[in-house]
């Protein structure tokens, strides 16, 4: 993996999970159902310090199983380096910070910025970051990613906020690659029929 090369993470997955202030253990319980309904990738945000111990709980669990996991929610270079230090595959961020990403990149992490416009999104791909996170994409909806693909068509996005099972099917076939989930989660049927899309051929 070279620069912020995402696709040996993302280029066979379709879902991506977000494990959000989670305890440890409920943390790799939902990790590992996920990986066992073939939902591979896997996200722990680190917005406050309990969720450190998260993190490392599901990157040791992912390890076991060969599967990645990333660390979200990171805005400061402080949270590069722990993210970096509990083994994280990759950062992931709610905006587009161009010195976040580079941090990443120095520890030999890639980054996964979060953009909402044309022209953040074409600031992230002058600097080198192709895979790139649409938030909230609820609110940009499945016509955004079509129009993008024009002028942009380089750009990989991960479509992030307000997506669940009932909506993903429509980003991704707009185009999207992968679509995550987070809040939805509490809804223990999400994860399942999110499985469904993950494992259906694209």
């Amino acid at each position: 993996m070279t620069s912020h090369d995402l696709a040996p993470i993302f280029t066979d997955a379709r879902v991506m999970v977000i494990l959000r202030d989670l305890p440890p253990t409920e943390t790799v319980r939902l990790a590992e159902q996920a990986w066992e309904l073939g939902i591979d990738v896997v996200e722990v945000p680190i917005r406050t310090p309990e969720a450190e111990r998260s993190l490392r709980a599901a990157v040791e669990a992912g390890r076991e199983r060969g599967r990645p996991v990333g660390a979200g929610t990171v805005r400061t270079s402080a949270q590069v380096r722990l993210a970096a230090g509990a083994g994280a595959a990759f950062t992931v961020a709610p905006g587009l910070d161009l010195a976040i990403a580079d941090a990443a990149l120095t520890h030999g992490i890639p980054h996964l910025p979060g953009v909402a416009t044309p022209t953040e999104a074409q600031r992230a791909l002058d600097h080198g970051l192709v895979w790139l996170k649409a938030f909230p994409a609820v609110s940009l909806g499945p016509q955004w990613f079509r129009a993008m693909a024009g002028p942009l068509p380089e750009l990989r996005f991960v479509a992030t906020g307000g997506i669940d099972a009932d909506n993903a099917g429509d980003f991704l076939a707009a185009g999207v690659r992968v679509v995550a989930v987070g809040s939805a989660l509490a809804n223990p049927r999400q994860i399942p029929r999110l499985a469904e899309l993950a494992t259906a051929r694209a």
